[in-house]
């Protein structure tokens, strides 16, 4: 079995994260939009499903990134998200400072 080095490992991390934050980004985007459509009562049935989804696809990705954060609170969203009546109404703010936050450490990961 070969042995593959840390510099080489964090050079592959890299050139993926590089090849995948464009649709990163983008889920964060859809995440965004949705918290405040929430907030403003206005999230229709396609953008919630959309923000689960994303919400589920974030978590499953952004610890391979070493995102830990990014990850525990793409989970709390996707279970927000996939209440059957979705989020809490009482959310809404809460929402939104968390789809915040996930894009200010996808932004800073470098």
């Amino acid at each position: 079995m070969e042995h593959i080095s840390k510099p080489d490992l964090t050079a592959a991390i890299n050139l993926l994260w590089a090849r995948f934050l464009p649709d990163i980004l983008e889920r964060v985007a859809v995440l965004e939009a949705a918290a405040a459509a929430f907030a403003a009562d206005t999230l229709t049935i396609p953008q919630h499903e959309a923000a689960s989804d994303a919400a589920h696809k974030l978590a499953g990705s952004l610890g391979t990134f070493n995102l830990t954060r990014g990850t525990v609170l793409a989970r709390e969203l996707e279970v927000m998200y996939s209440r059957e009546n979705g989020p809490d109404p009482a959310l809404g703010q809460q929402l939104i400072s968390i789809a915040a936050e996930l894009r200010t450490i996808v932004e800073n990961r470098n």
